[in-house]
């Protein structure tokens, strides 16, 4: 198996952990030998999406799709997304015969309800006859894999996450005598941030990142360090900085962020659900539907630990998985 397409309708300039686990992912297979094509937004004509004007969706992409399917050739074919390019991908590969696997990153569900009010099951049905054909469908954590085997999914595959250690890792900081909790994510309601920025917490609260909500937010919170976009450098340095990360998401299927912010030592504080109880491990993080309690339980968790816990995160580990996981694209 030389040649893997991927089609995802999430990538740069986004700034999300799908797009950083493709781009990864990518990398570390390119390490290995392998050609890989990345269908993504960037080649087509675009329209933003609603509520989301960050993310472009492709017009029409069928024919183009499919006519980069024919031209490369691939051995194998993976589906990271259920947008435009998914779906023509998906339709393309089933007219010429093609066996392809399938992700699950994003809470779909979840994230319209909370939008729109739309009920989980509408979302679901349709998410479900995405992924019907698809001969493995890989999601990131075994709490996911268990909600979706319930909602009548079949082929689960157990595909975690990793951390660029080179990157997130232990560095010298300066931090004052006061905590800070930090929050590093897209500022928008499926987040729930303001479950963090509502607490009542000694110290200063930080907020990495961007999104809809953000001048609603930024207005209505003016007392936190509204630090914007960060990547790389700067982002590691805010980990570093922290006291406690604050993850107080209820919809996500793993939360890369964690896990960057335990690979530098940061412990971390978050609700029981799906993501973090797959991610914070014994003396990594505390976990407490009392998030204000979990944040000050955290503070004084030892940084060795923390890291002891982190080391499992590596994107070796998380390639291996994927690899193992592809079908080849000719059933023949």
């Amino acid at each position: 198996m030389k040649r893997l397409l991927i089609a995802t309708d999430a990538w740069s300039p986004q700034v999300n952990g799908v797009v950083r686990t493709l781009q990864t992912t990518g990398e570390e297979l390119v390490r290995r030998g392998l050609e890989v094509l990345f269908i993504t937004p960037n080649d087509f004509k675009t329209i933003p999406c609603p509520t989301y004007p960050e993310i472009r969706l492709a017009i029409l992409p069928g024919s183009q799709v499919a006519s980069q399917i024919d031209a490369f050739k691939p051995d194998a074919i993976h589906i990271a997304t259920e947008g435009p390019l998914g779906w023509a991908t998906r339709n393309a590969a089933l007219r010429r015969g093609l066996c392809f696997t399938t992700a699950y990153h994003t809470r779909f569900p979840e994230y319209v309800k909370a939008r729109s009010g739309l009920p989980t099951s509408v979302t679901l049905s349709v998410l479900r006859a995405f992924h019907q054909p698809s001969q493995g469908i890989m999601v990131p954590s075994k709490t996911i894999i268990d909600q979706l085997a319930a909602q009548g999914f079949r082929r689960l595959k157990h595909w975690t996450r990793g951390v660029d250690t080179a990157l997130f890792r232990p560095k010298p900081t300066e931090r004052p005598q006061h905590p800070i909790f930090l929050y590093v994510g897209r500022v928008a309601v499926e987040k729930n941030i303001e479950a963090f920025l509502r607490l009542d917490l000694p110290g200063e609260k930080w907020v990495v990142g961007d999104g809809p909500s953000m001048s609603r937010l930024s207005r209505r919170y003016p007392d936190v360090r509204w630090l914007g976009v960060r990547k790389g450098e700067p982002l590691a340095q805010a980990y570093n900085d922290a006291s406690v990360f604050v993850f107080p998401s209820r919809t996500d299927t793993f939360g890369l962020v964690m896990a960057e912010a335990m690979a530098c030592g940061t412990p971390v504080a978050a609700f029981p659900v799906p993501g973090p109880l797959d991610v914070v491990g014994p003396g990594s993080g505390v976990l407490n539907e009392n998030l204000r309690q979990a944040c000050l339980d955290a503070l004084p968790l030892p940084r060795s630990g923390v890291l002891e816990w982190a080391r499992q995160f590596t994107w070796k580990n998380a390639t291996d998985q994927f690899l193992s996981y592809l079908v080849p694209a000719s059933p023949h």
